[in-house]
């Protein structure tokens, strides 16, 4: 059986600050763009959380809620230093280490022999060595695997170290609310609660073809996880499957004209991204809309490369969605998967294909 750590620094670009300046510990602090530009909250401290202050919430109400809170814009290059040096130590453990964020992480602990191969010494020594070197608090859940140790790290918040050992899953995932599963969003939870299934043990009792009547495929994964089945390793290379380019506008876009404006500086951003990305094979390009009454739509179609041209047509295609000013645009590929451009690789030495 696996050991898996994952580990979360606890509300980290918050954290980063009050490193750097002690005074904003106990003072309600946020970080984010500002309300005059429709900003949105990233991350916040805990005196903050108490007002009911939580990342992705617009600025302008996060203000509304806690009027003396501290506002601070990101600064990503400091945040990706100290992520860099965070992810140093965890190598410094193992070499499987599957970053998901600047402030988290899988390790597959497994075949560690350090700390007598105990899953939670190593957890704990990731604690002190991360607080020590770089300041910041790390919360680590330690589990069989993937899906049990991202519940753990967050089980015991903030400063957190909560181990699920394999004798124990079983009562675990038995009590564990179906809201706390991977996926199990608001719509979804609302669903299970119409259905009386509060639990996984409530879960575990539906028939499988109720759960694929209910959730297609999602179905079949409730099921898995409500016995604690997930065999995703962690994966060292994370393939990248996009690159976009998007904008929330300080005044709305009130016009379609205006939103096909707006659209130029996005495409010629989204080509320098894509040149840094070293130009990878794409298998389509979309564009995203945002309205102004907050519902959003995405157009989306082949390509081989971008054309710039066809982000205009899929604006169309958007516009007429919603035909209503517009707070935010975007513009992206899809890219080919790595796989796929093996494959096709394999054709590309000039040799003809067997017949």
């Amino acid at each position: 059986m696996r050991k898996i750590l994952h580990a979360d620094c606890d509300c980290f670009y918050a954290a980063v600050e009050m490193r750097d300046d002690p005074s904003l510990t106990h003072t309600p602090l946020a970080i984010g763009g500002s309300a005059e530009r429709r900003g949105v909250i990233a991350t916040c401290n805990y005196p903050a959380r108490k007002f009911g202050i939580h990342s992705a919430m617009p600025t302008a109400r996060a203000l509304r809620l806690c009027p003396e809170l501290k506002l601070l814009p990101p600064d990503f290059n400091k945040y990706r230093d100290v992520s860099q040096q965070i992810q140093a130590i965890f190598h410094e453990l193992t070499p499987l280490v599957e970053p998901l964020s600047l402030d988290e992480a899988y390790l597959d602990v497994t075949e560690v022999t350090r700390f007598q191969g105990s899953a939670t010494w190593m957890a704990r020594w990731l604690k002190e060595e991360a607080l020590a070197r770089t300041g910041i608090v790390i919360s680590v859940g330690v589990a069989p695997n993937k899906f049990l140790a991202k519940i753990a790290s967050d089980w015991d918040k903030p400063d957190g170290l909560f181990v699920i050992p394999p004798t124990e899953m079983e009562s675990f995932i038995t009590d564990l609310p179906v809201r706390k599963l991977h996926g199990v969003g608001p719509a979804t939870a609302t669903k299970l609660d119409t259905l009386g299934i509060a639990s996984c043990a409530d879960l575990r009792a539906q028939p499988m073809d109720k759960l694929l009547d209910h959730f297609g495929k999602f179905g079949r994964r409730l099921h898995e996880l409500a016995h604690g089945i997930d065999e995703r390793p962690v994966n060292v290379s994370r393939e990248r499957k996009s690159v976009s380019v998007e904008t929330t506008y300080d005044r709305d876009l009130p016009h379609r004209s205006d939103c096909h404006a707006a659209l130029k500086p996005l495409i010629e951003k989204l080509h320098e991204r894509m040149a840094r990305h070293g130009d990878p094979a794409i298998a389509k390009q979309f564009v995203k809309v945002r309205f102004d009454d907050f519902s959003s739509t995405t157009q989306e179609t082949g390509a081989r490369g971008i054309v710039d041209v066809r982000f205009h047509e899929l604006l169309e295609s958007a516009w007429r969605r919603g035909e209503r000013p517009v707070r935010l645009l975007g513009v992206g590929v899809r890219l080919v998967p790595e796989q796929a451009q093996r494959q096709l690789g394999l054709f590309d030495d000039g040799e003809p294909a067997s017949p």
